[in-house]
């Protein structure tokens, strides 16, 4: 592509985003939700809030935030496997893989045959 050509390119998608730009600009609703913004903003100010302290007086329990964060920052609990050993007929039952048996298992007859042993519990 040449560069005339690119530089029309540019020209006619930035004509396109600023005739997009003036219908949002003339929507009504989007100057409802600038109004808004604007006066939430001023009554922060006007009572030294910040947007956090807001969410918590909109929602004590955190609903919102304590998702977000549970989603992010904690582990699910992992399901208790049972093993049996078709060898020997010990079992073991383990929510990890940490398990010395287990282990020791994996190591002699490899991990994914020691997999098709276990039995999830719940």
């Amino acid at each position: 592509m040449s560069l005339l050509s690119q530089y029309r390119e540019k020209k006619r998608a930035a004509q396109e985003l600023q005739d997009a730009l003036r219908a949002l600009e003339n929507d009504s609703q989007l100057k409802k939700e600038i109004e808004f913004e604007e006066k939430l903003r001023g009554l922060m100010g006007e009572y030294n809030k910040s947007l956090g302290d807001v969410l918590e007086i909109l929602d004590p329990k955190g609903s919102a935030s304590g998702s977000r964060a549970k989603a992010s920052g904690s582990k699910r609990s992992r399901k208790s496997k049972q093993y049996k050993n078709p060898h020997t007929g010990e079992v073991i039952e383990t929510k990890g893989g940490n398990h010395k048996v287990l282990k020791a298992w994996k190591a002699q007859y490899g991990g994914d045959v020691v997999e098709s042993w276990s039995t999830v519990l719940g």
